[in-house]
């Protein structure tokens, strides 16, 4: 019983010992996650200023202009050489529409070309032997005249006959389809065999650049100018830079006007893919810092505030594009008057 007063005190002296050690541990973690920054070279002061309104768009990646080739006359599509995605040069033959009354048409009229030339050709030597028995004074110049206008009138009919024939000839050459512009094959549908009628389209190609096309409201397409550049956000997420707006259209269709950017011709979008295009609708109050300021960590936005002791900590951000692509709009996390500075070079990963 009389070392129980010992061993008390020696629990006791034991307990403290243990309190001050894990005191003095956070004391060690808290310094050191709020460790003074010195001198910060890349500061930031926080404020709010007035940023362009984004306002997202859907667009459409397609070429310009699209070309028909058409069927010129009626028949079968007895051949078609081309599908989607090939490469075709103006004036490439890519089929052949067959239409088997050309053919007879095309006989007959070979057929009256020989009767005529044989009737020419009959009239010309009635005419040379009336004329030499003229000369000599055994037909009046009534003979003469009469044969003279035989003559005229076989090789006249000659010359339709022939006309007929060229004409034919070159309905029969209608059948050949033809490549209407130089591009890529983005439609074909309807296959070899199948009855087609004039002016069908058997293929459509792409015609002129490809652009990235959006409609936007007419009260709303002042706020764009051809020339300028607007952001498009990737599959992944990021902004960047567009090409040159290439044309304000004109004219308003169902309360929308088409805009046309200019796009990567060796670019790996797809006809009718949807692109988002971020388009300024306006001017509003908006906190935006630069974006090498922020940096994100498993999903999570953060940015290093300055304390006014000097000290910097990282506090969660919400982040939204702004109107340049070196700059990010802070939705929440920050205020005016706040100090940021740039995060330490081994933390800073890539957006």
């Amino acid at each position: 019983m009389a070392n129980r007063p010992v061993t008390l005190r020696t629990a006791a002296l034991a307990s403290l010992a243990a309190v001050a050690l894990l005191a003095g541990c956070s004391e060690h973690k808290l310094e050191k996650a709020g460790a003074p920054i010195g001198t910060a070279t890349d500061a930031w002061v926080v404020t709010a200023g007035q940023t362009a309104d984004l306002r997202p768009v859907v667009a459409i990646y397609t070429p310009r202009d699209a070309a028909d080739a058409r069927a010129r006359i009626g028949g079968t599509l007895v051949s078609l050489s081309v599908r989607e995605g090939d490469r075709v040069r103006r004036g490439q033959v890519i089929g052949q529409v067959r239409d088997e009354r050309l053919g007879l048409q095309s006989s007959a009229a070979d057929a009256m070309v020989s009767a005529a030339a044989a009737e020419a050709g009959r009239a010309d030597a009635d005419l040379a032997r009336t004329r030499d028995l003229f000369e000599h004074g055994v037909y009046a110049k009534a003979r003469l005249e009469q044969a003279e206008a035989s003559a005229r009138a076989a090789n006249a009919q000659l010359k339709a006959a022939k006309a007929q024939h060229a004409a034919s000839a070159d309905l029969v050459g209608q059948g050949v389809l033809l490549a209407p512009a130089s591009g890529v094959v983005l439609h074909a549908p309807i296959p070899a065999g199948s009855v087609v009628s004039p002016g069908q389209v058997i293929a459509t190609l792409s015609a002129g650049p490809p652009v990235i096309r959006l409609q936007l409201p007419e009260a709303q397409a002042g706020a764009v100018k051809p020339g300028q550049s607007l952001q498009i956000r990737g599959d992944d997420g990021v902004l960047k830079p567009s090409d040159r707006v290439l044309q304000v259209y004109p004219s308003v269709s169902g309360g929308e006007v088409t805009i046309d950017l200019a796009a990567d011709p060796q670019g790996e979008a797809l006809v009718g893919q949807r692109i988002d295009v971020l388009v300024p609708v306006g001017v509003r109050s908006a906190i935006v810092v630069p974006r090498r300021m922020v940096t994100t960590r498993y999903g999570v936005d953060y940015v290093r505030l300055l304390r006014t002791d000097g000290a910097a900590e990282d506090v969660i951000v919400q982040t939204a594009p702004a109107a340049a692509a070196d700059q990010v709009e802070i939705l929440s996390g920050l205020r005016a008057g706040d100090r940021i500075v740039g995060a330490p070079a081994e933390k800073a990963t890539p957006r």
